[in-house]
């Protein structure tokens, strides 16, 4: 960021309501959470196997939510194939991962990293989900992502413990800046 262009940031209700005005940006905005739920997934994986013992739980917990974050994957990749887009996963500067990646040093911290990202993610999907001027296909895919998203939110959190979560905040903030979301 700088003086002669300034970052703007918006919370998730300020976001949405600019996206769903603009057809350009929900179809990227889509394609973003298409690409994202689909690399989620194997960066859920290799995290678990970095550092989750197989048969502990937090090892089955991971594998539970990567394997979600795949059917997301489908369930948006069908939205926009049924909008005539075809879903594809393509190069994108990881602006969020680039700021929060660094800090992952064990379980905990990458859980706390992936406990950050989920909620502000759920942020934006509670938002779309209780809009009854959303986009009627839009809202009714992220309705059915919505209870999965809230327990991904919650077993990264629980996994991660207090003390992981507040070490890894400002990566998170950093993270959220660099999307151009307030903190």
């Amino acid at each position: 960021m700088n003086a002669s262009n300034p970052v703007v940031l918006r919370d998730s209700h300020a976001w949405w309501e600019a996206v769903k005005k603009d057809p350009e940006a929900l179809v990227a905005w889509l394609l973003d959470q298409y690409r994202g739920e689909a690399t989620a997934a194997g960066r859920i994986e290799m995290l678990r196997d970095a550092f989750a013992e197989p048969g502990t739980r937090a090892h089955r917990i991971l594998g539970v939510i990567a394997g979600q974050e795949r059917r997301h994957a489908v369930w948006v990749g069908d939205l926009l194939a049924a909008r005539g887009i075809e879903p594809k996963i393509g190069a994108k500067r990881e602006r969020y991962w680039k700021e929060t990646l660094d800090v992952v040093r064990d379980l905990e911290t990458g859980c706390a990293v992936g406990a950050h990202s989920e909620r502000m993610r759920l942020e934006r999907i509670e938002v779309i989900a209780a809009d009854p001027a959303a986009p009627p296909d839009v809202r009714a895919v992220f309705e059915r992502i919505l209870p999965e998203e809230r327990f991904h939110a919650r077993a990264f959190a629980e996994l991660a413990g207090a003390e992981a979560l507040a070490a890894t905040q400002g990566a998170h903030d950093l993270g959220r800046r660099a999307l151009g979301l307030a903190p």
